[in-house]
């Protein structure tokens, strides 16, 4: 689920989509990372754990911190800098 009035359109200006992992409690969460297009953001990105049991949705407008604006519950807050600096590396 995305918050309310918020449009998603995959581009392809941005990454494409790739394979990533998060450092979850019990291990690594594997998953895939899509970039997405949200309104008032300038890159936004989400993750979709491969077993279903996580989602994540950052974003960062005007080139500033990148910030967890959607998601599964609970999630642990470093989360949203693990996802940030393997959508800068890839």
């Amino acid at each position: 689920m995305h918050p309310a009035g918020v449009v998603i359109i995959n581009l392809n200006t941005m990454k494409e989509q790739f394979e990533a992992a998060l450092t979850g409690t019990e291990g690594p969460v594997d998953g895939v990372v899509s970039p997405l297009n949200l309104k008032n953001y300038t890159q936004a990105y989400e993750f979709k754990s491969l077993d279903g049991t996580l989602h994540l949705v950052i974003a960062t407008a005007n080139k500033g911190r990148w910030q967890r604006i959607d998601g599964t519950e609970p999630y642990l807050s470093g989360w949203v800098d693990e996802l940030a600096e393997q959508v800068a590396i890839d």
